[in-house]
């Protein structure tokens, strides 16, 4: 009798088990994949990145010698190694303070101001203040400032009241080697450095 119930019960609940178990072999098969598939992906980024930090690396010294035009390239170059989108020059007469266009990698709209001032120059407070209005005429997110020098005191306090990204020459230099772009908002507006801080990021960098 406990085998005809047994054979009752089973042919009841077993089409049901049989399905939850091929079911979760399906679903753990799928995520097991997907991870593969994550760290794959990770892995390769990961690769394409440091191969494009290789084959875009520049000295500070060959920045310097950059044309204007050179050097808005050289920043859209970066911008694109590190996953930003719809990246596009475009600087010109009628710019409106604005060089680059384009989309972080977390899909914010920004707009870059480039300045290729020979180091020992300062990058005044009103060009700064300048990217700030171009920020509002466009309508974007984030407004980063990119300079091959440094920013004076003031400049400095404005952007960071203001959210302005300021990158300046050390901190082109941490983006130039391998730093995303996002990652230097981390430091941003921490000081430039003093005379011996500068001197070990020339014999690092250039």
């Amino acid at each position: 009798m406990s085998a005809v119930l047994l054979v009752a019960y089973w042919s009841a609940i077993g089409p049901y088990l049989i399905g939850a178990l091929v079911l979760g072999g399906v679903v753990g098969g799928a995520w097991r994949l997907w991870r593969t598939d994550r760290f794959i992906r990770g892995g390769d980024w990961r690769w394409r990145h440091d191969e494009a930090v290789k084959a875009g690396h520049w000295t500070l010294a060959e920045v310097d010698a950059m044309t204007g035009t050179e050097f808005e390239d050289f920043v859209v170059e970066l911008c694109l190694r590190d996953g930003c989108t719809d990246v596009r020059r475009v600087g010109g007469s009628h710019d409106n303070g604005a060089d680059v266009r384009g989309c972080l990698p977390d899909g914010r709209s920004m707009v870059i101001q480039c300045k290729r001032y020979t180091p020992k120059s300062k990058i005044p407070s009103r060009e700064v203040r300048d990217l700030l209005g171009s920020k509002v005429h466009y309508k974007v997110d984030v407004a980063i400032f990119v300079a091959t020098t440094y920013f004076s005191g003031p400049a400095e306090r404005f952007a960071t009241e203001n959210d302005i990204l300021a990158v300046h020459r050390d901190h082109l230099g941490l983006w130039n080697n391998g730093a995303s772009l996002l990652s230097l908002g981390a430091v941003n507006g921490l000081g430039q450095g003093d005379r011996r801080h500068r001197e070990r990021w020339k014999e690092t960098y250039e």
